[in-house]
């Protein structure tokens, strides 16, 4: 993959991290300002996971489920964006659900990285497993406080923000593999050759 594109998947991980440290910093900071923010990243999110599906889909056997999941990420960023009051009103609800959705993303993906021996593929399975596990504390806790969703968001969009920066190094590793069996393919037809 083109280091340009995989500097998209990067400043999208930084700009998930950004949002989680400005949420902590602001916990007071309202709900329509939430979803506007939110809506934005996710939408951003959502397209910079669709590109990178389409570009490693080649090497990457879940790339369907990443492109379902890059898909939601763009409804789900339009609707936080284009219904702004209806998303504060039902912003603990559609925030837990795209953080489960997220989480079951990043589990599933984590298996990808480990066929490819990328070291770190446990991390993002802990992530995924963690992002589930919050999404349903969001669930069940309908009358979560302001301040309380604030840290929910917060904690969750910056292991995300994390797990996208983690999934580049992932890529390169993906790619290191390729090129290895491609040189020991070639390796073996020059080996075949000088026999002949």
């Amino acid at each position: 993959m083109e280091k340009g594109k995989k500097i998209w998947l990067c400043i999208a991980g930084v700009l998930l991290i950004a949002l989680g440290v400005y949420f902590i910093i602001n916990p007071d900071v309202t709900l329509v300002s939430a979803a506007w923010v939110l809506g934005f990243l996710t939408l951003f999110t959502g397209i910079s996971k669709l590109v990178f599906t389409f570009r490693t889909q080649a090497f990457m056997p879940n790339s369907g489920t990443r492109m379902l999941i890059a898909l939601l990420d763009i409804f789900f960023g339009c609707f936080f964006l284009f219904h702004l009051f209806g998303t504060a009103v039902s912003l603990p609800f559609v925030f837990a659900l795209w953080v489960i959705i997220e989480g079951v993303s990043v589990f599933i993906a984590s298996f990808d990285y480990k066929k490819v021996s990328f070291p770190y593929w446990w991390a993002l399975m802990l992530l995924g497993i963690v992002g589930v596990v919050l999404g349903i504390l969001g669930l069940r806790n309908m009358d979560i406080t302001a301040v309380t969703l604030s840290v929910l968001i917060s904690i969750s969009v910056i292991l995300f923000g994390v797990a996208h920066i983690l999934a580049v190094a992932g890529v390169n590793r993906f790619e290191k593999n390729i090129k290895d069996t491609v040189k020991n393919f070639e390796n073996q037809i020059k080996g075949t050759t000088t026999q002949g």
